[in-house]
């Protein structure tokens, strides 16, 4: 174990100078709802920090990813490319998995060590592991890595142990998967994960992190990719049982205490008024799991569909004394943090086509988004049908509609498996600054003379578009070899249930 992850509770640091460029603290939630947060409305959720950052930062009402699933809008978010460039889709990586998040994008953290930052990754990667850990964080621009390599569901629930541990797990998971394994840069940790006791590992894995880039006098970027609040959803026993919301409410409350304490460690540290917080969420949430789900509050449908519930997320940015409190209906996406943050760092850029825009001028003045259009792909990417939909300004049209099983118990059939995918020639057309929730087809009853340029438009700018984009060779359909899963005993049988390698996190 490297020296520099030991965590000492005396090891503090006061009235550090700031200094240019600024630190980020990237935070990426998991399958959690528009409607999932206090401060975006839900009556039950304990989230104070994250409701205080909300108050104290600029909060974004139409925010979006761009991916419906797991894997492609994480590597969208870290190459400001949409997922068809990259090749990650359709659907998502698995332990098996031959693909990944291919080796020559350059991701958010390869851009910033380039220009002298210490990176560092936490939680949940998603995009692939490979040969001999191929595409792990370390291989893209991650200097360290603490986390699990894809979803704490590809695995059998036994190796999410519960608390109390005589407190069976919710569902049933991926039985035939190998047993989740937690891994520290590229070497196996620990498998399974006891995941009750991982975030505490986490939180100090990251205020050590901070802590050691400050005193070598380092900028640094950390990415902390939280299990929180996938299904099923787990809580260390600090947070067990506090939350109205039950055993979901529990898990957001601990992702939120995790950002309480990052947010503390900066101020403890005096680098507040040079460290930018982001948090966002990867997509929408999966309601077939009804209370244990998430919701996507007044927006229509959840994970999986190109519906707002599918894709619009909960967003905020907060760097004290530079961002100005408040609240932004400007357009933004996670497609725009990389070269958001390349211009805060003074970063140059590669010569790589950029779906994402510079947000500097919104973030930090106040100005217009100069983004003014949004593109939604579903997790079934097909290159001869391309995007379902098309936002542009506050309109938006469905070209294709499609249930999904993410989506399901909501009382509305749009949502669920059973509807079909079903072209719209004309489009489906909404207003989304008055109708957020989709419920009102402005095209209903034909096309009214007053919207025929705005159809035009939006026609031309999908022709535009679907024109300019190249498609990647898919990587989550390269195929599955079952040698690939990972192993912390990679010699013994038999697999995978002589995977199992324990260790005591009071160690770390």
């Amino acid at each position: 174990m490297t020296p520099w992850i030991i965590f000492t509770i005396g090891f503090l640091l006061c009235a550090v100078v700031s200094a240019d460029p600024p630190n980020i603290i990237l935070i990426f939630a998991d399958d959690l709802g528009y409607g999932d947060l206090g401060c975006y409305g839900h009556p039950s959720s304990l989230t104070p920090n994250l409701d205080r950052m909300a108050a104290n930062g600029l909060r974004f009402t139409d925010f979006y990813t761009t991916g419906a699933v797991c894997s492609p809008s994480r590597a969208s978010l870290l190459t400001g490319r949409f997922q068809t460039r990259s090749g990650v889709y359709p659907g998502v990586f698995y332990p098996s998995s031959i693909g990944g998040l291919p080796l020559a994008e350059i991701t958010i953290a390869e851009v910033l060590q380039s220009h002298g930052y210490a990176t560092a990754m936490a939680g949940k990667w998603h995009l692939g592991l490979g040969l001999n850990g191929l595409f792990l964080p370390t291989r893209q621009g991650f200097q360290h890595f603490l986390g699990v390599p894809y979803s704490h569901d590809q695995g059998p629930c036994r190796s999410l142990i519960c608390f109390p541990p005589s407190t069976p797990c919710y569902g049933t998971c991926d039985i035939g998967e190998t047993l989740l394994p937690v891994f520290i840069d590229e070497m196996i940790l620990q498998q399974p994960v006891n995941f009750t006791e991982l975030v505490p590992v986490y939180d100090k894995f990251n205020e050590a992190f901070i802590h050691n880039s400050v005193l070598k006098k380092k900028p640094f970027f950390l990415y902390y990719a939280s299990h929180h609040t996938h299904y099923p959803q787990f809580a260390s026993a600090q947070y067990t049982g506090r939350s109205p919301r039950g055993k979901y409410g529990d898990a957001l409350l601990e992702l939120d205490g995790t950002v309480g304490k990052l947010i503390q460690t900066v101020w403890d540290l005096g680098i507040q008024n040079n460290t930018l917080f982001i948090f966002t969420s990867d997509n929408g949430p999966e309601t077939m799991r009804k209370e244990r789900g998430g919701t996507s509050g007044l927006l229509k449908c959840g994970k999986s569909t190109t519906y707002e519930g599918g894709l619009r997320e909960p967003a905020m940015m907060y760097w004290e004394g530079k961002i100005k409190p408040g609240v932004t209906s400007e357009l933004a996406s996670t497609l725009d943090i990389l070269p958001t943050l390349a211009a805060l760092a003074g970063a140059p850029l590669s010569n790589v086509t950029l779906d994402g825009y510079d947000l500097t001028k919104l973030i930090l003045n106040g100005d217009k988004s100069p983004r003014n259009t949004f593109y939604y792909y579903p997790p079934s990417i097909d290159q001869n049908r391309g995007i379902n939909a098309l936002r542009l300004g506050k309109y938006k049209a469905h070209f294709y509609t499609q249930g999904a099983f993410h989506s399901e118990t909501t009382p509305d059939p749009d949502c669920h498996v059973t509807a079909p995918l079903t072209e719209h020639n004309p489009p489906l057309l909404f207003d989304l600054e008055t109708d957020p929730a989709e419920n009102y087809n402005l095209l209903k009853s034909g096309i009214p003379k007053e919207l025929e340029p705005i159809l035009t438009q939006i026609l031309n700018e999908r022709d535009h578009f679907q024109e300019g984009m190249t498609y990647a060779e898919s990587e989550t359909n390269k195929g599955k070899d079952p040698s690939l899963r990972p192993c912390c005993n990679p010699d013994c049988t038999p697999k995978p249930s002589c995977c199992h390698c324990p260790v005591d996190y009071v160690m770390l």
